[in-house]
């Protein structure tokens, strides 16, 4: 039994929360235990070292283990920009925008492909009409559409499902790598020994008094007002209805707040259905998850998100435009009416296999590389060929 639709819609942030919930568990300091079971070696010590995570026979661990290079990697990253430039903060920009330049194509992949979704929307809504009641002949029909337009639905998925577990381990590299006193084994990777640190609490340093209870990478942003990004930042802690709420956390809110909006069709369309409807709330209210997160999610975690979503701002508007951003509060400022981005996207063409000059298969219409949202909806009856009228049963078919 398949679930409807908006359901379905609804399905996929429960989902998320699980993964997120099931990696928080894997990268989090309360499931990383002895050597063995999860990446600390137990010792007497209040703040045993650092050490990389071993393969255990608990899910936990065993996910732990498998992130833990990606770990390895970003955390080495990470302190050698905070060696050269002092200051961990830039050293978390820097990071941010060195990994999201390198997943450019696959996030434009993304892009490209959930535009390409929306421009074939008014041909999904005639397969809708036609095939009303069969959803077997509907997917069938809509997998061919798919073909025949060289649109890969899944492709805008992979994005997605790798920003989680990169998110979890930023994560782990903030709230575990920027507090514990003796990090130093984890700069050694797969017997290659690639930094060598001097621990501003005096591990590592010959002759200096060693502060086990201190940090070994100092965690503080001067220009942020000496914030230490391996904490939560609230704004008013001693009140106790606001003790969760953070600036960061809010800024971040709203910037996912214009990333989604940008990725979203226009509200006049007039294909607009509950699906989009569902949709549509579902971008207004999962950036609000932000502002519950500021009161327990280190600062350091905020400023690598605020980083990434402004990468992902901009990539986007280079691609997509404004999108439906504007009109905000029925206001549409000059600079956002008729935009054209920089890389637009074209329209799937109507070739087989997505490729240029194919045959096209009978009953679709190839679209113009560019047309306005009433030529496709004039067009869009053309996707499907009509009923044949003169069958009306076994007993009353015309000879």
């Amino acid at each position: 039994m398949s679930l409807p639709r908006p359901r379905r819609e609804l399905l996929l942030p429960l989902l998320l929360f699980v993964a997120v919930a099931l990696l928080v568990a894997a990268c989090s300091p309360s499931g990383i235990g002895p050597v063995g079971s999860g990446g600390v070696a137990a010792t007497a010590s209040p703040h045993p070292p650092l050490t990389p995570a071993q393969p255990g026979a608990d899910p936990v661990s065993l996910l732990a283990w498998v992130f833990n290079p990606i770990f390895q990697i970003l955390y080495i990253f990470l302190v050698w920009l905070q060696k050269l430039t002092g200051d961990v903060g830039i050293a978390i920009i820097l990071m941010t925008l060195v990994v999201r330049a390198a997943l450019i194509p696959l996030f434009r992949r993304q892009i490209v492909s959930t535009k390409r979704m929306q421009l074939i929307q008014p041909e999904i809504k005639e397969l809708q009409k036609r095939y009303k009641g069969d959803r077997s002949k509907f997917s069938q029909a809509q997998m061919e559409l798919y073909k025949e337009r060289g649109v890969n639905p899944a492709s805008g998925c992979l994005p997605l499902l790798l920003q989680l577990p990169l998110l979890m381990i930023i994560y782990s590299v903030i709230s575990q790598g920027l507090t514990n006193p003796d990090p130093r084994a984890m700069f050694t990777f797969f017997g290659l020994h690639l930094l060598d640190y001097t621990c501003v609490n005096g591990i590592g340093a010959v002759g200096a008094t060693i502060d086990q209870y201190k940090p070994c990478i100092n965690p503080t942003v001067t220009w942020l007002g000496n914030l230490d990004v391996s904490k939560p930042w609230v704004l008013f802690p001693n009140i106790a209805f606001l003790s969760w709420f953070s600036v960061l956390a809010a800024a971040s809110a709203v910037l996912q707040l214009v990333q989604s909006r940008m990725t979203m069709p226009p509200s006049t369309t007039a294909f607009s259905d509950q699906n989009s409807k569902v949709q549509r709330q579902l971008v207004m209210f999962l950036p609000l998850i932000s502002l519950a997160y500021g009161g327990f999610l280190p600062a350091g975690l905020f400023i690598y998100w605020i980083v990434t979503t402004i990468f992902g701002i901009v990539q986007q508007y280079l691609i997509v435009g404004w999108g439906s951003t504007f009109p905000l509060f029925g206001f549409s400022p000059s600079f956002a009416r008729d935009h054209r981005p920089r890389f637009p996207v074209d329209e799937p063409k109507a070739s087989t296999g997505g490729a240029p000059g194919a045959a096209r298969k009978p009953g679709i219409v190839r679209p113009p590389t560019d047309r306005t949202p009433a030529d496709r909806s004039a067009s869009a009856a053309a996707t499907v060929r009509p009923r044949e009228r003169g069958r009306q049963g076994r007993r009353g078919r015309k000879r």
